[in-house]
């Protein structure tokens, strides 16, 4: 083992001198990016029909190609969902990826092509592992395990006695792994792939519990859970008294922040690293390059081209639309996609914000459907999570989910405020305090919300409930929306799934 260590570490560094390429030099990488594209689409239905062949340079691409969102692009998508090839790119589509979520869809598909899996997830893969060994040269990352937890396959639902398949993208990837991937992998593909989740996470547990597990890579949510029956099973206190040699966690799909204490109470070591990835159905984006920052880095040459909407102009009409190059540290932006996955000026749905432009790293900052601005207070994702993780560690408690929406203005009332409900794996002692430094670091960090707070004059003091483990579980459950990336949106103006929330909360009570 020690030898496929030392061999596996040498190999995954060896992309460490592409990745200083492209940070060295960004604008001249994603020019390249686009050309490429615009090469590979010139003559499918799409690229036939904006002219690629005609475009010239960025300002001609902005130009001819309008903005896209699921909605608008999902025509383009349902035909190559039935069978149809060429309309978005210029090889055999056979894989959708499958997540939740759209004003008008209850799951959205998003196209997988050879090239999107080889040149985007699985470099981004490979990636994380060259930067990881980078940071930690003495790492012992292939002297045992690696714990994945997929999602779940399914029949393309357009064209069920096809060969294309849909699935989570985590599903779709680790079905397509190279051999040598799927040997270093923990529990056996079935396992990883079974679609009833409560029996997947008991089968996991039990084929999981007695391997070396040295690295975890999954959502945090399913993660907790899983660990929390190992430990059942295994009558253990912590999990390093089952994996003794577990070093890493790979995490990504939610913000870890709210789930750092949590981890710490499962895995008490202050030598256990924790590194996060950005990496959804439309592409990798971004992995966290430095073992002290929770930045992460901007992958620039995965076949994806970048341009970003300034969020101080979302929604409007003609959005001024900027290439990498024009963004500014320290602004909001909705991220703006074209792919090798065939998707074209696609608006992914993100905010992210931008520590740094030598090199271009940047902070997923919320979605730009997932915030709450019903009276002018602009609270984004970012914000809630900061404010709730202070909160926490104020108050030696710890947080499993959370999520909030506004209470509206009534004929009553002339003043709004938040509600929220938070699920807890230990609560607070003083749950008013609780509330006042949620408030209180709310206020600190977001200066309309203190506005509207100052005095109670638009915004009344939040009000929070307090939910014990499984609610959030259960409300999925019941919503068919159990396991994958499935999960309950953090922060929204609509306030329908949180009554939903609270009604079961009456019925647990």
């Amino acid at each position: 083992m020690e030898v496929l260590n030392s061999f596996m570490s040498w190999v995954f560094k060896t992309r460490l001198g592409q990745i200083e390429n492209f940070k060295k030099n960004p604008i001249q990488t994603q020019k390249t990016v686009l050309f490429e594209l615009l090469d590979a689409g010139r003559k499918t239905e799409f690229g036939r029909k904006y002219h690629f062949s005609e475009i010239k340079n960025y300002q001609d691409f902005a130009l001819r190609v309008p903005l896209f969102d699921y909605d608008s692009f999902k025509p383009y998508i349902d035909r190559t969902m039935e069978g149809k090839q060429g309309v978005i790119w210029n090889s055999k589509i056979e894989w959708f990826s499958k997540s939740s979520g759209t004003t008008s869809s209850r799951s959205k598909y998003i196209p997988v092509t050879d090239e999107s899996l080889e040149e985007c997830h699985y470099k981004g893969g490979k990636d994380m592992l060259s930067l990881y060994l980078s940071n930690y040269p003495n790492s012992k990352l292939f002297s045992g395990k690696n714990l994945t937890i997929g999602g779940t396959l399914e029949k393309n639902p357009l064209n069920p006695q096809g060969t294309a398949k849909a699935g989570d993208i985590s599903a779709v990837i680790m079905k397509n792994l190279p051999i040598w991937a799927q040997l270093v992998r923990t529990p056996n593909l079935e396992t990883a792939l079974m679609s009833e989740w409560e029996a997947k996470i008991e089968k996991m547990a039990r084929e999981t519990m007695n391997e070396n597990v040295v690295s975890i890579a999954g959502v945090p949510t399913w993660t907790v859970v899983l660990l929390r029956r190992i430990l059942e099973l295994k009558k253990a206190t912590h999990i390093l008294e089952v994996w003794p040699n577990l070093e890493v966690f790979f995490h990504g799909a939610v913000a870890f922040g709210p789930y750092r204490s949590l981890f710490k109470e499962l895995i008490p070591s202050e030598k256990m690293r924790y590194m996060e990835t950005y990496n959804a159905s439309e592409g990798f984006f971004g992995i966290q390059d430095q073992p002290n920052s929770e930045e992460m880095l901007l992958l620039l040459d995965y076949g994806i081209f970048y341009e970003f909407i300034p969020m101080d102009e979302w929604g409007q009409e003609n959005p001024h639309i900027i290439p990498l190059q024009e963004v500014e540290i320290g602004k909001n932006y909705a991220v703006v996609i074209s792919t090798n996955g065939g998707l074209w000026r696609y608006k992914i749905g993100d905010t992210i914000r931008f520590t740094s432009t030598q090199p271009f790293r940047f902070k997923i900052s919320g979605r730009t459907k997932h915030f709450i601005n019903a009276f002018g207070e602009e609270v984004i994702v970012e914000n809630a999570e900061n404010a709730i993780s202070f909160a926490a560690e104020k108050t030696e408690s710890t947080i499993l989910n959370f999520t909030a929406a506004p209470i509206y203005f009534s004929s009553e009332e002339n003043k709004g405020a938040h509600e929220w409900i938070i699920e807890f794996k230990k609560a607070p002692k003083n749950k008013t305090e609780f509330i006042q430094l949620l408030d209180n670091q709310l206020r600190q960090i977001n200066s309309d919300y203190d506005a509207k707070r100052y005095k109670d004059l638009a915004l009344k003091p939040p009000v929070v409930h307090f939910a014990s483990p499984g609610l959030f579980e259960n409300w999925l459950g019941k919503k068919g929306k159990l396991g994958g990336q499935h999960k309950v949106p953090r922060l929204s103006n609509d306030r329908g799934y949180l009554e939903e929330l609270l009604e079961l909360l009456k019925e647990e009570a």
